[in-house]
């Protein structure tokens, strides 16, 4: 099979071997004859993913104590009303930063709780930087925040200091790089950029931080409650839970979330240098706000635009057209995109100044 070099945003690449695992877990799963998906999330056998699941979540990232894991549905999207139910109550306000799409529905999901104070925003320069020298409201619930964006491909390169609690929407750059997890009262993260396919959601919740809002918490909004039941108060999403399951023991394996952000280095430093160095193309974000994870980039003159897409497609390259709200081209680097891959997309880019330059 013609290998595809793939930068799709998200749903997006996984490895090899993980893929080639999750097919045979769904014809035959632990020799049972039977499907992954079609056993009980109460046999042992599932019992046991879940727990190793979580268990790979706390060693990878190196989870404190006093912290919970769970995985459980709706994606990141649901995860900006949970985070507001969680930890904040009507009449109550809490600090906001706006760095873009998914930034500004956090935004709109926490105003259906209580106030929200946007305390930074880059809508100025349509989200083409990560705001800086902002105060937080020390009488603010929490601060919440986007680590990375996909859409601009901005990310936050140091995390806020904050003297209220952190909440962070993490779902595009979890496991690409070391954090210290006890700075946030709250992380979340769909699965589908470095973990797993689409249709779970990571939660690392500082459990001491639950219960005192005064909320009246639909059942399956409260974290308590899927804390209390392990991830299983109602059936999990198994196949999704699993095939993150399998990706967690493949960054094991190589080296763990410190060896995987050498590599993101390197693949996005291999592609800025040339965006920065080949004069048909320019980049789109402040150089010191770009993102590891998602480079987006313009063709100064849009006249190259029908060439260059006839080159990258020849080349086996897939998934990099922008989003809309930006145009040009957009390079999602996750953890499983080789830097071969990337060096297949920068030789094209060499190429078309060759020829056209």
């Amino acid at each position: 099979m013609t290998k595809v070099h793939n930068f799709s945003a998200g749903p997006c690449i996984l490895p090899q071997e993980v893929l080639k695992q999750a097919s045979e877990a769904v014809v035959n799963f632990n020799e049972l004859d039977l499907s992954l998906i079609e056993i009980s999330h109460r046999s042992k056998d599932f019992v046991e993913v879940m727990e190793n699941a979580r268990s790979l979540v706390k060693e990878l990232l190196n989870i404190p104590d006093g912290y919970q894991v769970v995985f459980l549905q709706g994606g990141a999207s649901l995860g900006f009303l949970m985070a507001a139910y969680n930890f904040l109550s009507e009449g109550e306000t809490a600090a906001y930063i706006n760095t873009g799409a998914w930034a500004g529905k956090a935004i709109k999901e926490a105003q259906r709780i209580g106030n929200v104070n946007v305390v930074a925003s880059s809508e100025d320069k349509n989200f083409n930087y990560i705001p800086k020298g902002f105060g937080i409201p020390s009488d603010a619930k929490y601060l919440h925040f986007t680590s990375n964006n996909t859409i601009f491909g901005t990310q936050f390169k140091k995390y806020p200091i904050s003297r209220i609690p952190l909440l962070c929407d993490m779902s595009s750059d979890i496991f690409s790089k070391e954090i210290e997890v006890n700075k946030f009262d709250l992380i979340y993260a769909g699965a589908q950029k470095n973990m797993g396919p689409a249709g779970t959601t990571l939660y690392i919740v500082k459990e001491s931080a639950l219960g005192k809002t005064g909320n009246d918490i639909p059942t399956m909004l409260d974290l308590r409650t899927h804390i209390k039941k392990d991830s299983m108060f109602n059936t999990p999403p198994v196949f999704p839970i699993f095939v993150s399951m399998l990706t967690l023991q493949w960054l094991k394996k190589n080296g763990g979330v410190k060896w995987i952000q050498s590599i993101n280095e390197q693949k996005a430093k291999t592609l800025y240098d040339e965006i920065d160095r080949n004069p048909l193309f320019e980049g789109v974000t402040e150089k010191e706000d770009r993102s590891t994870m998602n480079a987006t980039f313009v063709l100064k003159d849009d006249q190259q635009k029908e060439t260059f897409d006839e080159m990258w497609k020849a080349a086996n390259i897939s998934g990099i057209n922008g989003h809309r709200s930006v145009g040009g081209y957009r390079a999602s680097m996750y953890n499983a995109l080789p830097l071969e891959s990337v060096q297949a997309l920068v030789d094209v880019m060499k190429e078309l100044e060759r020829t056209k330059g």
